[in-house]
């Protein structure tokens, strides 16, 4: 039996059945997760002092660190990044 490979389309969740639309935030909330979990561990910040960094509770960045994404918004992940002191930068392709 031959497995078929499809090649992807550079977004897992459009490549998961998502619309465009849909696909394109999805994958901008993963990437802002992505950084920010990355910021806290490169500077070393325990929950409690980057809770106080990025004005939320302590739980708001256990949820951060344990991916669920589910709970935060496009615009509050912006948000973070710039209590984070870091500029987001949004790429649109055509």
């Amino acid at each position: 039996m031959t497995e078929q490979i499809i090649e992807s389309t550079g977004n897992v969740f459009a490549d998961l059945g998502f619309d465009s639309a849909e696909a394109s935030i999805l994958q901008m909330r993963s990437k802002l997760m992505n950084d920010l979990r990355s910021y806290i561990e490169s500077n070393k910040l325990t929950q409690v002092e980057a809770a106080e960094k990025l004005g939320i509770a302590q739980s708001r960045v256990s949820d951060l660190i344990r991916g669920k994404w589910e709970k935060f918004s496009l615009e509050m992940l912006i948000t973070l990044e710039a209590r984070a002191g870091r500029k987001v930068c949004l790429e649109f392709v055509a």
